[in-house]
């Protein structure tokens, strides 16, 4: 393995390999977009084993190993947790070239300190049970092991209904690394299951202690549960969203829609869009009456098997890049908020490819001058958080904006052991700049591109978002 996972893994130019080494590398991390479970944080809860940490909730593993032809018992079944490493070990060498790869063995580096072996059938009972040792010690619970890689702070994603008590835990005990929630209220506009929203609100009636009679009664609701994770040191929302909505109503129209909703009479295609542009609009007011940073994540088309989603239930890895129109509904709602300076600073994530100019040229376009990069196109997303993706993503940036004020990277995962995300996205950075001094495109000017490196790792972050570090 001599030469895969070295200190200088994708750093190809000397340039490339000093930004990272004396800027890159030193940098604390500031994962502003997470799915970790805030329970085992407020417990520094300890994992039994590699598979317990690795493998439970990680649908991109989950994917390729369905791809590789192992059955659903080893992935999500009732496989015990060495029988799932073992098929995992077995998929591993048939990744090369998928980021999968590179996450494996830079995960086992820096966790582990097992740089000097592949994962493969042959390594696979030695690795597992190293690991699982380790991880059985205390210094490697859940907050050890945020410690372990310097992270200042983590955003969870929590919805409208979430108590927020593991949060205030982890607050009450003083742990130094900041963990706040993400509002995420995408089921609130969930239209497409009458029944399933229906439910939905009936718990949010319960929440908020109140009745929901009308669409005012439930925005009222939905504020009083945008207002208590406020209290609760959210500063951030984040929307799941097929593509922006921006369809025309009259507040005479969603009060109509919202009677409809309650007594369980079927929407047609048009009043779902009126009701999910309205909703779109009111949790954005919400965001910028209370100076919180509203986040986009565009394009996903989500649980499209439906066997599996019988099966397995919905986020298991059965999603893929869809192909809706972006450009005009998000111009639309950008519009609408701007128009009256009532647009909260702002974050777009695109899955599909083919939308980077797209997205990157939108943020320009609603840029005011009151702070640094107030509009964001989001870093490299899901299917996009690979090596290809993030120097494409980073190219319509440099092309049509300004990547010296970008927020940088995120986890988005759900594993604590996805750390490393951000040194491979550090890594690919440095590796664009350096060649791009050695080619004669930038100055040799290492203290303006050392800061430019230190902004878009870390510093940039901190300025842009309203949770403080102390």
């Amino acid at each position: 393995m001599a030469g895969f996972i070295t200190e200088d893994f994708l750093l190809q130019t000397k340039t490339a390999r000093t930004l990272y080494h004396e800027h890159a590398e030193k940098m604390p991390i500031y994962d502003y977009h997470c799915h970790l479970p805030a329970d085992q944080i407020a417990a520094d809860h300890q994992f039994d084993n590699l598979t317990q940490i690795w493998l439970y909730g990680d649908h991109y593993k989950w994917r390729a190993m369905r791809a590789n032809g192992i059955p659903e018992k080893y992935i999500t079944g009732d496989a015990g947790d060495y029988e799932k490493f073992e098929k995992w070990a077995q998929t591993v060498p048939y990744t090369l070239r998928n980021p999968l790869y590179h996450w494996t063995h830079l995960e086992l580096a820096r966790y582990f300190g097992i740089g000097d072996k592949l994962l493969n059938p042959g390594t696979a009972k030695e690795i597992y049970e190293t690991c699982s040792k380790m991880l059985r010690t205390p210094q490697w619970s859940c907050r050890n092991i945020m410690r372990k890689m310097n992270v200042k702070l983590v955003c969870t994603t929590e919805g409208p209904l979430d108590s927020l008590e593991h949060h205030r835990r982890i607050r009450e005990e003083g742990f130094e690394i900041k963990v706040h929630a993400a509002f995420r209220p995408d089921k609130a506009m969930a239209v497409e299951d009458l029944p399933a929203l229906n439910a939905w609100i009936d718990k949010l009636e319960g929440a908020c202690d109140t009745e929901i009679t009308n669409f005012a009664s439930y925005i009222e609701a939905l504020r009083n549960r945008h207002y208590y994770f406020h209290e609760n040191g959210c500063r951030l929302s984040d929307h799941g969203l097929e593509t922006a909505y921006a369809k025309d109503y009259t507040e005479t129209e969603i009060k109509k829609i919202f009677g409809k909703i309650r007594s369980g009479k079927k929407l047609d295609a048009l009043e779902r869009l009126k009701f999910k542009s309205a909703m779109m609009i009111e949790f954005a007011l919400m965001d910028y009456e209370s100076g919180w940073v509203m986040q986009l994540h565009l394009g996903a088309l989500r649980n499209t098997s439906t066997r599996m989603l019988k099966t397995v239930g919905p986020d298991t890895g059965f999603d893929s890049i869809g192909d809706f129109e972006t450009a005009r509904p998000l111009a639309k709602f950008l519009d609408a908020l701007d128009k009256n300076k009532e647009l909260p600073k702002t974050i777009l994530y695109n899955l599909n490819p083919r939308d980077n100019e797209l997205i990157a040229t939108m943020v320009g376009n609603f840029q005011d001058g009151s702070a640094p990069g107030k509009l964001q196109y989001g870093s490299a997303w899901w299917f996009l958080d690979q090596k290809d993706g993030m120097e494409k993503q980073l190219a319509a940036l440099s092309n049509m904006g300004l990547l010296s004020r970008f927020v940088g990277m995120l986890t988005d995962s759900r594993s604590f052991l996805s750390y490393p995300r951000h040194e491979y996205f550090r890594r690919i950075l440095c590796n664009i700049l350096g060649s791009d001094v050695e080619a004669g495109l930038l100055p040799t000017d290492m203290a303006l591109l050392g800061k430019m490196v230190e902004g878009i790792c870390f510093n940039n972050a901190k300025d842009y978002f309203p949770m403080a570090l102390d």
